[in-house]
């Protein structure tokens, strides 16, 4: 006993069945290329585009807001109208620009949901839909493979579908799911103290930034900044300069567009990710760069002003979410004397160390809290295959 793995331990010899995860699942529609006898059943949700989603917002809210993406949050059941849903359920985007992991949800209880794709357990008393969602987490990167396209990536539900699912008896599901919510349980603890750090931040950032009438000179935002548009990036080579899109750093090319401090603003999709960017980089169509007149205003200040605004309040409300450059060049932005606009940059860089460093205090800690539930999480969830147990389906590449 000494030489069997944890699992094995706690399996004690029970057998393990594979199945693929159409057998033990009910998603929200009919899906193209997927055989109709794979789908007997399905469970329709009416769902809203992010936009109009987070319209819904209430901060006293009980029904959840089931984002695509990794923003959340809550409303009630009258703004939630025909909309409004309840179950225990498994969601991955239809349309991403970040990975599964990352935006993957479990979710029990009443809901409003966007473009997801919803998955449950068609007899939990086979198949947990936690345990589902752990296995599903844990295959993240699988799934990521299975998303096609340019830009935002939509995922062939025919490969999804046909992966194959270790099912153990329902007991040992039951411990694998016990000590997956023990781990993020405690990174969640975690992550409630650094949110409530951000919090202080944000509240000092504000009073930071607040200024009365006629105390600072105001300007829109074309007197000290001219808007420039991205670029497509697939025909540069490879190397160390990163490219921006508006969900972030989408890959590394040997080209920069731009090497002077400046202050990203997405033009459509994660339009509230703001960023601040000190070295080479390119950008793409998603998201632009702003060239600064840095005799009326310093780049970082500039970056922790845009952070105070509301960015979903400025949206053209044609879809998707997107910024113009007509939009943006009216906003209104304060011009205190640079060296007041240096010392408001040092405060706010050291609440910002302290709240989102990477390589310090909680950030660093919840880091290694996450990469230990990674570890048991795969560890649990790494059953092995006999010869005499040979999957009837393999998981396409």
């Amino acid at each position: 006993m000494s030489h069997l793995t944890y699992l094995e331990k706690q399996l004690d010899g029970v057998e393990v069945n594979w199945k693929p995860l159409w057998q033990v699942t009910i998603w929200d529609k009919k899906f193209n290329a997927v055989d109709r006898k794979k789908q007997p059943k399905v469970i329709n949700y009416k769902y809203l585009l992010a936009v109009d989603l987070f319209k819904l917002k209430q901060e006293s809210g009980d029904v959840f807001l089931l984002s695509t993406g990794e923003q959340t949050g809550w409303t009630n059941e009258k703004l939630a109208g025909s909309y409004l849903r309840e179950g225990e359920i498994v969601t991955i985007p239809w349309g991403k620009s970040r990975p599964v992991k990352d935006v993957i949800k479990y979710y029990k209880g009443r809901f409003v949901t966007a473009d997801n794709r919803i998955a449950t357990s068609n007899n939990t008393d086979e198949l947990l839909n936690k345990y589902l969602y752990y296995w599903m987490m844990s295959k993240s990167q699988a799934i990521d493979k299975y998303y096609r396209g340019s830009g935002i990536q939509h995922p062939s539900m025919a490969n999804v579908l046909d992966m194959l699912i270790p099912v153990p008896p329902l007991k040992n599901q039951t411990e694998i799911v016990r000590i997956l919510d023990t781990f993020t349980a405690m990174t969640a603890e975690l992550t409630a103290e650094l949110n409530m750090r951000k919090k202080q931040y944000t509240y000092y950032r504000d009073q930071l930034l607040r200024f009365e009438d006629g105390e600072v000179e105001w300007v829109t935002l074309n007197k000290v900044a001219n808007i420039k548009n991205g670029k497509d990036w697939k025909k540069l080579g490879p190397g160390n300069i990163p490219v921006y899109g508006s969900g972030g750093i989408m890959q590394y090319v040997d080209t920069f567009a731009y090497d002077k401090p400046t202050v990203l603003i997405p033009r459509k999709g994660s339009i509230t990710n703001i960023f601040y960017v000190d070295e080479p980089f390119w950008n793409v169509d998603t998201i632009y760069y702003t060239e600064l007149d840095l005799d009326k205003i310093i780049p970082k200040f500039f970056y922790y002003f845009m952070t105070t605004i509301d960015m979903m309040q400025l949206d053209t409300g044609s879809g998707r979410p997107s910024l113009t450059q007509a939009i943006l060049n009216e906003i209104k932005v304060p011009l205190p004397p640079l060296d007041e606009q240096g010392r408001i940059v040092t405060i706010l860089d050291k609440f910002d160390t302290l709240t989102t460093s990477i390589q310090e205090g909680l950030p660093r800690e919840i880091e290694l809290r996450q990469k230990q539930y990674e570890y048991y999480r795969d560890l649990l969830l790494s059953f092995p295959q006999s010869n005499s147990d040979e999957p009837l389906l393999k998981e396409r590449a």
